[in-house]
């Protein structure tokens, strides 16, 4: 694991950009933003210190499904790919916070998909567990 710093404004990945590792926030907030359909940005969720992004390219290694930018001057830890899968057979009880991260985000997302159904136009954003 590795400490990186990013300046209020400044990119941490790009929505499509190749992926292997999750970050954890360790001070300051940042931005998940995804583009639509029609190319405008649409802000999914501000997350903020101890919460966890880009999990899922960790996990699987596809395409970043978003974009994150820091929101103010940020101290993130990366976790790489391989530090995971050492955590997972070392201490697999360590995954538990990622776990209930991605629970919580499938249910918020299963909601939205359900108020698409039901005809909603707007949808809520990201449910974060902290």
């Amino acid at each position: 694991m590795k400490s990186l710093f990013f300046k209020h404004g400044e990119e941490i990945f790009h929505e499509g950009q190749a992926s292997e590792c999750g970050y954890i926030i360790e001070s300051g907030t940042v931005e998940v933003s995804r583009l639509t359909s029609s190319g405008e940005k649409k802000i999914l969720v501000i997350l903020k210190r101890h919460e966890i992004f880009g999990e899922m390219g960790m996990i699987d290694g596809l395409p970043r499904s978003c974009t994150v930018t820091a929101k103010d001057d940020c101290e993130i830890t990366e976790l790489s790919r391989e530090s995971f899968e050492s955590l997972a057979t070392q201490r697999p009880e360590a995954l538990m916070p990622i776990l209930r991260v991605l629970t919580n985000r499938l249910r918020a997302t299963l909601k939205v998909v359900e108020g698409l159904e039901q005809g909603q136009v707007s949808t809520p954003a990201v449910v974060n567990p902290n």
